[in-house]
Parts: C-alpha cells; structure tokens; sequence
C-alpha cells in the first residue's frame, strides 16, 4: 500500500443540505486525513476548466450549471492507497446502483447530484488538487 492525496469535492447538494460534516466523518473513520480543505462557489470559467475532460459529452453543461449552483468544499484527502479508499467510500456514480453504506447511496440525489466527486488516477489527482491548492495549503 502506498500513502497517497485525492481530491474530494463536496457537491452543492450535499452543501446546501449541510451534510460537509457527516461525509468527512466517513472519510475519517475509513482512515482517510483531510489535510486541506476551503468551501467556495465556483464559477462558470472555473467549473468548465475543471470538468474540460468531458466537454464534448452531452451532460458537460448541465454538470457545469450544477456545480455553479451553490458552494462546493474541496479538499486533499491522505491515506493509504487514498484514490481507491475515496472511490469505495463514495460509491458509484449514480445512486441507485451504489453499494448500502457509501455517500452517494446515503445522500446522492442523482447522477449529477450525487453530492461527492473524486479523482480516478494518480495523474488526475495530481493535476484537480494543484487546480483548487498551492503546496503551502496542503498540511499533512
């Protein structure tokens, strides 16, 4: 096993039902640190920048659109093999066929209201956490 970073971003339908608390308290009790973190409201230049990989899918403006529409946490989440914890702890994408006891289970609303995002890849972490944090944020 190796200690790795991960972003994790608490989705505007997880902030707006005021849920940040109970889903870090998953990530920690699965063994995961929140070693940075800042609530903001991103805006539409920014969510486009972020989610560019899927710019040619049909979903990529709504997802855009949803995730301007209220504030969002992100954070650096360490842990042993932490992308992989981060992917079982949030279950799959859409809620309804997520495993009984992962976030999206217990609080996605949708698909694109699933109410957590997480890196897939060491390279894609690397890349969405020095998108939202300058080394001198991250505190391990």
């Amino acid at each position: 096993m190796a200690l790795e970073r991960t972003l994790s971003i608490i989705k505007p339908d997880a902030t707006r039902r005021d849920l940040t608390g109970r889903i870090n308290a998953r990530f920690e009790e699965s063994g995961l640190r929140v070693i940075a973190q800042r609530r903001l409201r991103l805006t539409r230049e920014q969510a486009e920048v972020f989610y560019a990989v899927h710019k040619e899918r049909s979903f990529f403006g709504d997802l855009c659109g949803f995730m301007c529409s209220g504030p969002v946490v992100v954070q650096v989440l360490e842990g042993e093999d932490a992308i992989k914890a981060n992917r079982e702890i949030m279950g799959a994408t859409n809620p309804a066929n997520a495993d009984d006891g992962t976030i999206r289970k217990e609080f996605g609303e949708s698909v694109e209201a699933n109410s957590v995002h997480g890196s897939d890849s060491p390279e894609t972490a690397a890349w969405e956490i020095a998108y939202f944090f300058c080394t001198m944020d991250i505190v391990g």
